[in-house]
């Protein structure tokens, strides 16, 4: 304010209404602050500035002054804490159910010595190799009784349908490719110093040895397949076991 001015009017909402109104303060120049004037100071200049002064020393408290802007600011700022504080208590209140609900889906926390360590693991293990037989027996997993998915056992028994398909039932016959001078030939090669009316053994891996033939190469991709779904099997158990101990970064 300009020497021999005042803003009175404007204090007490004249010119400018507000819903707070407002509050006269006189701060430090920027001579004041070159000159160090410090703030303690300043406030001690403030106050007997108002104290001495022809209007403003008029006014009623809480116009004028650092110290009623002060005041005026922590009521305001109180009354929006009480204001929102149920909102924000109700909010604190819900996130810590949340995160005591995750604690408990967590489990127990890790084990710190070197005994406990060696337990868990063992724990760990002692699971992962039931968990691996309950699957191959198709046993009914307790922990997860919401699944439909066929079990391991099955599809291992259904993988070995597929294959051997051809051969199974009543219309395969191992002898159809066989005359009886088919035979007569192989008791005859084999024959040996076998009592007579005793065929050899040989005779019938003799002629059993082609029909296995056929059988080898679909058996060994049988098992090349059967070992790659148990390993995705075993993978997919230890994946499920872990998942609580392995960190997601973002």
């Amino acid at each position: 304010m300009d020497r021999g001015t005042h803003a009175a009017n404007m204090l007490y909402g004249k010119d400018i209404p507000l819903k707070l109104g407002y509050v006269g303060i006189k701060g430090r120049s920027q001579q004041d602050i070159l000159d160090k004037l410090s703030v303690k100071k300043g406030l001690e200049i403030e106050k007997s500035y108002f104290a001495s002064h022809p209007v403003y020393s008029t006014m009623p408290p809480g116009y004028v002054g650092t110290s009623a802007l002060v005041q005026k600011l922590t009521r305001i700022f109180y009354e929006h804490i009480k204001s929102y504080m149920p909102e924000i208590y109700r909010e604190i209140v819900a996130k810590i159910t949340e995160s005591e609900e995750r604690l408990k889906e967590l489990g127990s926390p890790l084990p710190g010595g070197e005994t406990e360590k060696l337990q868990f693991l063992w724990q760990i293990t002692a699971r992962f190799c039931e968990s691996f037989k309950a699957q191959l027996r198709g046993e009914y997993d307790m922990q997860s009784p919401e699944t439909h998915e066929v079990s391991s056992a099955a599809k291992i028994r259904q993988m070995f349908n597929e294959v051997y398909s051809e051969f199974i039932g009543k219309k395969f016959k191992a002898t159809v490719d066989y005359s009886d001078k088919d035979i007569e030939r192989a008791i005859v090669l084999h024959e040996g110093d076998t009592i007579p009316g005793f065929p050899s053994i040989d005779a019938f891996m003799y002629l059993l040895q082609p029909q296995l033939e056929r059988l080898k190469e679909p058996a060994l991709d049988l098992l090349n397949g059967i070992y790659n779904y148990l390993e995705e099997v075993a993978v997919g158990i230890i994946n499920k076991q872990l998942q609580r101990y392995v960190i997601k970064r973002p």
